[in-house]
């Protein structure tokens, strides 16, 4: 690839969407892939291999999506290549008990700090309605507080204030607006949510005061992954985990973004955490569809079968191939130098970004570190919250940059509210090219 490619026509990516919306809703199977975000249509994508991906055009591009946070190795990984096949050819899955599942959960174990045991799903939103379900069980209690733009998956109770809206319209900060992400989910599914804006400790203080003896659970990502890459600032964490634990509420890490990705034992390892649940998926699979929930056994234990069991069933859990990858995905990211090498990369990759803008003296900034980042077109310094991503971020541009970006051999989601992912298969070239087509879709923006 050149430091500077051009994507040709898109014309079978176009005939191809076409094709599909005779069959399927919209043409794609998840509305962040069609139309809705993508214009006129999606880059209909056909194979991928290390941080490359080409489209049904034969156009080349640097993937810097890398399957929403998924692909940890990027595409085809030669390792992850070798385990699918052999688990193929002696039987991808049994449904029952099998070494794999268990290879995969004592490296899962050694890996998560909190992590006595662990319970695989299918997909992080799976792995989100158990934790619930468990802290219901555990606490006897049945409300729990979420916040404002964060994303826990589809489960009826977690869809609320999850997508952005007019600043004006989402109400104070003391009473904000419910606004459910979603038709069909009864009114009265709210009933046992609290809800509350992120990374404000008065706020939360207040919230906790008044709602946290009623609450089963507080649950939050530790970075703000809905709204492009919010960092928590210092000590929010550690206070929420402090104040969940005074009212007697469990304190529930959403990991299925950040898992993995920003230490070996995720972000509860990196700020130094010790959640009684999480959650993961995405980065544990390696581009395979699981999740999993893990904690001390007196919370699991409830799954024990038994006549007062927390029930979780599922055909799929613990998955023969799917374990098989993960094993060797974890074998993989516990190689030395792994994150070193993803920090160095992804820092790399925002210095670049950031030095674009500032000579072409356009107003954004690009925030966060290491292996996960976004940018966001605004005049302010940082961006701290839902309220201030409604508020002064402009979508619109960055929608337009980005698919300027696609004009130029990078693939990346023109949806603001994603985020740009770093994986152990990206090179200096990839960077390279990055910052030329930033600088040329800059240039275009004036």
């Amino acid at each position: 690839m050149t430091e500077t490619p051009t994507t040709r026509s898109r014309t079978s990516s176009q005939q191809w969407f076409e094709r599909a919306q005779q069959s399927l809703v919209e043409g794609v199977n998840s509305p962040s892939r069609g139309a809705a975000v993508y214009s006129p249509g999606p880059v209909v994508l056909k194979r991928g291999r290390g941080s490359h991906v080409w489209d049904v055009d034969g156009n080349e591009y640097v993937d810097f999506m890398m399957s929403f946070g998924a692909l940890i190795h990027g595409h085809a990984h030669p390792k992850i290549v070798e385990v699918v096949s052999q688990s193929i050819a002696e039987g991808s899955h049994f449904a029952a008990a099998t070494p794999a599942e268990t290879e995969a959960a004592e490296r899962f174990c050694r890996m998560i700090p909190s992590a006595e045991v662990v319970r695989f799903a299918n997909t992080g939103s799976e792995a989100t309605m158990l934790a619930l379900r468990l802290a219901r069980a555990h606490t006897g209690r049945t409300r729990f507080l979420k916040f404002e733009g964060h994303y826990h998956g589809w489960y009826d109770p977690y869809c609320l204030n999850g997508h952005s809206h007019p600043i004006d319209q989402i109400g104070p900060t003391e009473n904000p607006t419910r606004i459910p992400d979603s038709e069909g989910i009864p009114p009265s599914v709210f009933d046992d949510v609290v809800l509350a804006p992120w990374n404000d400790v008065a706020a939360l203080e207040r919230i906790m005061q008044e709602h946290g003896r009623e609450l089963a659970a507080v649950i939050t990502e530790p970075i703000m992954a809905n709204m492009g890459c919010i960092p928590p600032r210092d000590g929010y964490l550690e206070k929420m985990r402090e104040l969940a634990h005074q009212y007697g509420a469990l304190f529930i890490l959403d990991e299925v973004v950040t898992g993995f990705r920003y230490a070996p034992g995720g972000c509860q390892q990196y700020y130094d955490l010790k959640p009684d649940l999480a959650t993961f998926g995405k980065a544990l699979g390696a581009g395979f569809p699981v999740g999993a929930v893990a904690g001390p056994r007196a919370i699991l234990d409830r799954i024990r079968w038994s006549e007062h069991m927390v029930l979780h069933y599922g055909t799929f859990n613990g998955h023969r191939l799917t374990m098989n990858v993960v094993a060797a995905n974890l074998d993989l990211l516990s190689t030395e130098g792994t994150y070193r090498k993803l920090y160095e990369t992804g820092d790399a990759a925002i210095a670049g970004l950031r030095e674009v803008f500032r000579r072409h003296k356009i107003k954004a900034i690009v925030q966060g570190f290491g292996p996960m980042f976004q940018i966001y077109f605004t005049e302010r310094d940082a961006i701290h919250d839902y309220r201030d991503y409604c508020a002064y971020v402009d979508t619109k541009q960055y929608s337009r940059f980005v698919h300027g970006l696609l004009d130029r051999g990078i693939y990346m989601t023109p949806s603001n509210g994603l985020h740009w992912i770093i994986s152990t298969a990206h090179t200096e070239k990839d960077l390279v090219a990055l910052v030329a087509a930033a600088d040329q879709a800059c240039a275009g923006l004036a």
